[in-house]
C-alpha cells in the first residue's frame, strides 16, 4: 500500500474510532497547576490543546526547553506526549523529572521505559509509515480529557462539513494558517500536513501576529486560512487581505461546542491537502519521498 493511500484509510477510520474513544479522568484543578504537556510536531499541538482546554493551567513546552531549563520541571507532573516513543528529546527531559507519564501508542518504548506511568493510545492505523492523522486525533482528545470532562458529538455532519469544504477550497503553493487560542494548535497542525504531503510553503502564525509580521513576507495570491469562528476583526482581515490580491480561506461549523470545532478543523487540515495530492496524482507523501530531507529529520530527532 502506498503512503497516500494509507493516510487516507486512516483518515476514514477516525469516524468508528470517536465511537469507541476512551476518555481519561480530568486531573483535579488544584493538581493542574503543576503539570507541563510536552511533544515534538503534532504531539506539539496536542500538548497546546491541553493548555487552552484548562483554562491555562497547565502549561504546554517545547521539549527542548525544558531539556535545557530542568528546573522548570521540578516538583511537576511531566505528561510526554509521543506516538512512536522514540523521540530522544522526550526520552531525555522523561529520566530527569520527577513523575513523568508517557502518552503513546507504543507501550514497549524506551519513553515508556523512561517514564514512571504510561497512557497507551489505542488509536487503529493502516500499518504504514505515513502523515500522522488518527494518531493525532486520539493524541489530542486523550490530552483534553485529562484537563476538562469532554463528550464527543455525533461525528458524521462534522466529517461530511469538512469534506465538503475542503473538497471546494482553492488555495496556492504558498500558505498562511492563522489561528488563536484553542484554533493556534490546529494551525499548526494544518501546516504541517502541507509540508508531510505536499512540500509547500506553509506557515502557521496567531491572528494579530500575523498582521504584525508574516503579512510583510506576503505576495498576491498567496492564501490566507483563517482559522476560527467568523467575527468583526477577522471578517475585516479577510476583506482587507483580499482587496490587495490575497487568496482568503475562512472555514468553519456553525457549533458552540469547542470540541465540534477540534474535529473540524482536524478534518479540514487532513483533507485540503490530501485532494490536492490525488488531484496531482500523487501516490506518497512528500516527507517519504525527501529521503535525504528525512534522514536529517531522523538523525535529530531519534
Amino acid at each position: 500500500m502506498k503512503t497516500l493511500e494509507a493516510y487516507e484509510r486512516d483518515i476514514a477510520k477516525q469516524s468508528d474510532f470517536l465511537k469507541k474513544f476512551e476518555k481519561q479522568k480530568p486531573l483535579p484543578n488544584h493538581l493542574q497547576n503543576n503539570v507541563i504537556f510536552t511533544g515534538s510536531g503534532d504531539s506539539l499541538a496536542s500538548a497546546m490543546l491541553a493548555e487552552y482546554f484548562s483554562d491555562f493551567r497547565v502549561k504546554s513546552f517545547d521539549p527542548l526547553d525544558l531539556l535545557k531549563n530542568k528546573h522548570i520541571t521540578k516538583n511537576k507532573s511531566v505528561y510526554f506526549v509521543s506516538i512512536s516513543g522514540k523521540t530522544i528529546s522526550n526520552i531525555k527531559v522523561a529520566k530527569v523529572a520527577k513523575k513523568s507519564i508517557a502518552i503513546t501508542a507504543n507501550i514497549n518504548s524506551k519513553l515508556s521505559q523512561a517514564c514512571t506511568h504510561s497512557i497507551l493510545l489505542k488509536s487503529p492505523n493502516s500499518d504504514v509509515f505515513t502523515a500522522g492523522s488518527i494518531s493525532f486525533l486520539d493524541s489530542a482528545l486523550t490530552c483534553i480529557s485529562l484537563v476538562t470532562k469532554i463528550s464527543i458529538p455525533d461525528d458524521k455532519k462534522i466529517y461530511k462539513q469538512a469534506i465538503s469544504d475542503a473538497k471546494k477550497s482553492r488555495f496556492s503553493k504558498r500558505i498562511f494558517v492563522l489561528g488563536n487560542s484553542m484554533t493556534f494548535p490546529l494551525a499548526m497542525y494544518c501546516a504541517a500536513k502541507f509540508y508531510e504531503l505536499l512540500g509547500y510553503d506553509a506557515h502557521f502564525e496567531r491572528l494579530e501576529q500575523f498582521s504584525h509580521m508574516e503579512l510583510f513576507s506576503a505576495k498576491k495570491g498567496d492564501t490566507v486560512i483563517i482559522f476560527e469562528e467568523k467575527n468583526p476583526h477577522n471578517i475585516q482581515l479577510a476583506k482587507n487581505l483580499k482587496k490587495i490580491g490575497l487568496n482568503v480561506l475562512h472555514p468553519n461549523i456553525k457549533s458552540k461546542n469547542k470540541i465540534t470545532h477540534v474535529l473540524y478543523y482536524t478534518y479540514f487540515s487532513q483533507t485540503l491537502p490530501l485532494f490536492e495530492a490525488k488531484k496531482r496524482g500523487q501516490l506518497d507523501c512528500n516527507f517519504v519521498l525527501a529521503k535525504k530531507l528525512r534522514s536529517v529529520s531522523d538523525n535529530m530527532i531519534y
